[in-house]
């Protein structure tokens, strides 16, 4: 993996938070990266560690999630190539998250120290980064509203919405492009459904004509459709400010 494809990941993602002039580009690509390629289902950062490098998705897709002390998973956001995915650490070095990729994927992993003497240096790159974070958190409160009070139809199409809206906006693809990466456990474990409820809810949307369905995989068929019945708003994402 090149730095510059690791830079180039990173920079339309950050640039799509706040106007970087030249220099401060050019002192985020000087970070010092690792990159790594790690398999689907695999740990990135494990809640209770001390973490002192932050992970940026250059390839693939990860999921963030808490489990209980029965051993229950409940995924609380998902991310794509450009995420930054525990920016947090910088200030919080315990992780109260598990961090786990959900296909193959290609990170490359930033040392906490690195970041802090870049944004001590450079003012709005720390901008972009509390920018980042706080859409985050915006994110999280539009996914509490979706646990806690949508039926179960609407809540997977919701969260699918936010899927698709967001890897337009990173340059992924657009919306007619979309395969979903998801198993039906990782969206049941995203929306507190079981599998079985997920399976009869994604037979409901295709019916309807939201999805198509080859074998085991789906995609958009009808996107106007898909944010209809999910009451889909995008504006909690901020992609406009």
């Amino acid at each position: 993996m090149s730095t510059s494809s690791i830079t180039a990941v990173w920079f339309r993602k950050l640039t799509r938070l706040m106007n970087l002039n030249g220099e401060e580009l050019a002192a985020l690509g000087e970070s010092p990266f690792t990159a790594e390629k790690i398999d689907a289902n695999q740990y990135l950062v494990k809640e209770g560690n001390t973490v002192d490098r932050c992970c940026l998705l250059v390839r693939g897709y990860a999921a963030r999630h808490k489990m209980n002390r029965a051993g229950q998973r409940q995924i609380v956001s998902f991310h794509m190539p450009g995420d930054m995915l525990d920016l947090q650490h910088a200030l919080l070095p315990r992780a109260d998250h598990n961090l786990q990729t959900i296909t193959s994927a290609e990170v490359a992993w930033v040392p906490v120290a690195a970041l802090e003497r870049l944004t001590f240096a450079f003012p709005r790159v720390a901008a972009a980064f509390a920018k980042d974070g706080l859409i985050d958190a915006s994110i999280f409160r539009e996914w509490v509203l979706n646990l806690g009070t949508r039926d179960a139809k609407t809540r997977i199409a919701h969260m699918l919405c936010e899927f698709v809206q967001r890897r337009e906006a990173h340059g992924i693809a657009p919306v007619e492009a979309v395969d979903l990466p998801f198993s039906q456990e990782q969206i049941g474990d995203a929306t507190g459904l079981t599998p079985v409820h997920v399976n009869r809810m994604l037979r409901e949307l295709t019916e309807q004509g939201a999805f198509t369905r080859t074998g085991r995989s789906y995609c958009i068929a009808d996107w106007q459709k898909l944010k209809a019945i999910g009451d889909f708003d995008p504006a909690y994402l901020h992609q406009a400010a």
